[in-house]
């Protein structure tokens, strides 16, 4: 068990070792790394959790109580942004495309996702859904039971979702 807890504690020295060792990895006159000795160096970014406001999903684009709670903004030259969408039950967003797709993934509840002329799809927690660009579909959740989606998509000449009209109860309330 010591040899193995001396190996374990030794694992940053003998990184910053290979590091300092390696040809190129550190400023030859001071032996420190070269990312802390490069001025300007880009640093990562922490968005906390509660200093992203949420937001009610507008009615121009929602049907029901739908909320949005942004988790990132593309920073360029990225062009992704997500956030975790919120629908209770029987809300659904209105029929639209993205100019480049977009990736659903369900984390809770059950829901519903169709794409134009396709059957309504049932999704739940752990499903993946990939809606390739300029599809045209809608999601929400199921009549009876909220649904909550991370919603993740790029955006094209800034844009991210080409809204159209919304979805009516009729094509709302056919079965799965």
């Amino acid at each position: 068990m010591k040899l193995l807890t001396t190996t374990l504690t030794s694992l940053p020295l003998l990184a910053l070792a290979f590091t300092l060792a390696r040809p190129g990895g550190s400023d030859a006159g001071t032996g420190a790394p070269l990312a802390a000795a490069q001025s300007g160096a880009q640093t990562l970014s922490i968005s906390r959790n509660g200093s992203r406001p949420s937001t009610k999903g507008p009615a121009e684009y929602f049907t029901g109580s739908v909320r949005v709670d942004p988790l990132f903004q593309a920073n360029a030259p990225a062009r992704a942004s997500g956030a975790s969408v919120t629908f209770e039950p029987g809300a659904r967003s209105a029929w639209h495309t993205h100019p480049l797709g977009q990736t659903l993934v369900v984390t809770a509840g059950v829901g519903r996702v169709q794409r134009w002329g396709g059957p309504i799809e049932e999704i739940r927690p752990g499903d993946v859904v990939w809606t390739p660009p300029g599809v045209k579909h809608w999601h929400g959740a199921s009549p009876s039971t909220a649904m909550t989606h991370l919603a993740l998509q790029e955006a094209l000449d800034g844009k991210v979702v080409e809204w159209m009209e919304k979805v009516t109860d009729a094509q709302y309330g056919a079965q799965p």
